[in-house]
């Protein structure tokens, strides 16, 4: 590890970042998300901020097809997560929306998550708490812009 007194490389902070989302997701696996698998998890978050957008869009977002796409969301709306409705301008396009009960269930898995982060965090010493948030807000911000800047139209190559 890096001393204090000089500043950590980007390699190691990638290490030691990908080292603790590894040991996220172990904590984040008991906060079950039955009923949904990862990918379905993907689609909820994609939907709770771009509601309304349809297939293709979302597709994209996953680096998927538009066929397992709808198959993922024929999943989601059977247990009620996901509304399907027609498009203001073309009745023939659908668009995806979470439904009131997929922003609960959000809801939920997020405090269960954080109940289980807290324990660790509070075997921390307060003032690395207040480092590491300091060091997560702005990774949030970074990370934040770097994926609406690919996004972005025209940002992909074709």
């Amino acid at each position: 590890m890096t001393s204090s007194h000089s500043r950590p490389q980007p390699h190691e902070v990638a290490r030691v970042t990908s080292e603790a989302a590894e040991l996220l997701e172990v904590l984040w696996g008991r906060a079950s998300t039955a009923p949904v698998s990862a990918s379905q998890l993907r689609v909820l978050f994609i939907l709770e901020h771009n509601e309304g957008i349809n297939l293709r869009t979302l597709a994209d977002a996953l680096g998927s097809t538009p066929p397992s796409t709808s198959r993922l969301c024929d999943r989601l709306q059977a247990v009620g997560f996901v509304e399907r409705r027609p498009g203001a301008t073309s009745r023939r396009e659908l668009r995806l929306y979470l439904s009131p009960r997929g922003r609960v269930f959000l809801g939920d898995l997020r405090s269960r998550r954080e109940r289980a982060l807290e324990s660790v965090l509070e075997q921390m010493p307060a003032g690395h708490r207040s480092a590491l948030l300091q060091g997560l807000v702005a990774f949030c911000a970074a990370a934040s812009e770097e994926i609406h800047d690919d996004e972005a139209p025209g940002a992909r190559s074709a």
